[in-house]
Protein backbone atom coordinates (compact mmCIF):
# COMPACT_ATOMS: atom_id res chain seq x y z
CA UNK A 1 0.00 0.00 0.00
CA UNK A 2 1.13 3.24 -0.37
CA UNK A 3 1.48 6.17 2.38
CA UNK A 4 1.60 9.09 0.55
CA UNK A 5 -2.26 8.31 -1.12
CA UNK A 6 -5.52 8.67 0.97
CA UNK A 7 -7.16 5.68 1.65
CA UNK A 8 -10.22 5.71 -0.40
CA UNK A 9 -8.21 6.02 -3.24
CA UNK A 10 -6.70 2.02 -5.20
CA UNK A 11 -3.78 2.25 -6.92
CA UNK A 12 -0.99 0.27 -7.84
CA UNK A 13 2.44 1.31 -6.28
CA UNK A 14 5.69 1.58 -8.28
CA UNK A 15 7.80 -1.18 -6.57
CA UNK A 16 10.06 2.28 -5.53
CA UNK A 17 7.29 3.98 -3.72
CA UNK A 18 6.68 1.25 -1.49
CA UNK A 19 8.33 0.76 1.86
CA UNK A 20 10.78 -2.31 2.27
CA UNK A 21 9.75 -4.56 5.07
CA UNK A 22 12.32 -7.04 4.52
CA UNK A 23 14.98 -7.17 7.79
CA UNK A 24 17.24 -9.50 6.43
CA UNK A 25 19.40 -9.63 3.32
CA UNK A 26 18.06 -12.46 2.17
CA UNK A 27 14.51 -11.59 1.94
CA UNK A 28 15.42 -8.10 0.20
CA UNK A 29 17.50 -10.40 -2.57
CA UNK A 30 14.29 -11.88 -2.81
CA UNK A 31 12.37 -9.30 -3.21
CA UNK A 32 14.72 -7.76 -6.07
CA UNK A 33 14.41 -11.91 -7.42
CA UNK A 34 11.06 -11.32 -7.46
CA UNK A 35 10.32 -8.25 -9.19
CA UNK A 36 13.11 -9.45 -12.26
CA UNK A 37 10.86 -12.47 -12.84
CA UNK A 38 7.45 -10.53 -12.71
CA UNK A 39 9.33 -8.08 -15.71
CA UNK A 40 10.28 -11.23 -16.92
CA UNK A 41 6.84 -12.99 -17.41
CA UNK A 42 4.88 -9.99 -18.18
CA UNK A 43 7.21 -9.22 -21.25
CA UNK A 44 6.39 -12.95 -21.95
CA UNK A 45 3.02 -12.85 -21.34
CA UNK A 46 2.83 -9.96 -23.76
CA UNK A 47 4.53 -11.32 -26.14
CA UNK A 48 2.19 -14.33 -26.16
CA UNK A 49 -0.56 -12.16 -26.66
CA UNK A 50 0.70 -10.51 -29.68
CA UNK A 51 1.75 -13.93 -31.50
CA UNK A 52 -2.20 -15.26 -30.67
CA UNK A 53 -3.35 -11.84 -31.74
CA UNK A 54 -1.69 -12.00 -35.18
CA UNK A 55 -2.68 -15.78 -35.42
CA UNK A 56 -6.08 -15.39 -34.78
CA UNK A 57 -5.71 -12.04 -37.67
CA UNK A 58 -4.47 -13.87 -40.13
CA UNK A 59 -6.71 -17.27 -39.20
CA UNK A 60 -10.03 -14.83 -40.13
CA UNK A 61 -8.28 -13.05 -42.92
CA UNK A 62 -8.21 -16.42 -44.52
CA UNK A 63 -4.78 -15.94 -45.74
CA UNK A 64 -4.01 -19.61 -46.11
CA UNK A 65 -0.16 -20.16 -46.00
CA UNK A 66 0.13 -16.89 -43.73
CA UNK A 67 -2.12 -18.69 -40.98
CA UNK A 68 -0.45 -21.99 -41.18
CA UNK A 69 2.66 -20.07 -40.61
CA UNK A 70 1.45 -17.44 -37.68
CA UNK A 71 -0.40 -20.95 -36.25
CA UNK A 72 2.98 -22.68 -36.15
CA UNK A 73 4.40 -19.56 -34.30
CA UNK A 74 2.04 -19.02 -31.96
CA UNK A 75 2.00 -22.97 -31.10
CA UNK A 76 6.08 -22.92 -30.84
CA UNK A 77 5.32 -19.87 -27.99
CA UNK A 78 2.81 -21.47 -25.97
CA UNK A 79 4.83 -24.71 -25.75
CA UNK A 80 7.75 -22.14 -24.85
CA UNK A 81 6.00 -20.33 -22.35
CA UNK A 82 4.33 -23.38 -20.85
CA UNK A 83 7.49 -25.09 -20.03
CA UNK A 84 9.02 -22.00 -18.21
CA UNK A 85 5.94 -21.93 -16.18
CA UNK A 86 4.61 -18.85 -17.22
CA UNK A 87 1.05 -20.19 -18.12
CA UNK A 88 -0.10 -23.49 -17.56
CA UNK A 89 0.30 -26.29 -19.38
CA UNK A 90 -3.17 -26.92 -20.05
CA UNK A 91 -4.32 -23.59 -20.95
CA UNK A 92 -1.76 -23.57 -23.63
CA UNK A 93 -3.09 -27.16 -25.30
CA UNK A 94 -6.61 -25.55 -24.66
CA UNK A 95 -5.09 -22.32 -26.86
CA UNK A 96 -3.84 -24.85 -29.51
CA UNK A 97 -6.70 -26.80 -29.73
CA UNK A 98 -8.73 -23.59 -30.58
CA UNK A 99 -6.72 -22.07 -32.91
CA UNK A 100 -6.09 -24.95 -35.07
CA UNK A 101 -10.14 -25.73 -34.73
CA UNK A 102 -10.40 -22.51 -36.14
CA UNK A 103 -8.05 -22.73 -39.33
CA UNK A 104 -9.20 -25.62 -39.79
CA UNK A 105 -12.49 -24.30 -40.18
CA UNK A 106 -11.80 -21.72 -42.70
CA UNK A 107 -9.75 -24.20 -44.46
CA UNK A 108 -12.84 -26.06 -45.01
CA UNK A 109 -14.64 -23.07 -45.94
Amino acid sequence: MCYNTPVFVTRRCDAKEEPHLANTKTAKKMIKVARKKTARNTAAKSALKTVLKKAVESIESKKGEDAVEKLRKATSTLDKTAAKGIIHKNRASRKKSRLQKKLNKTQAA
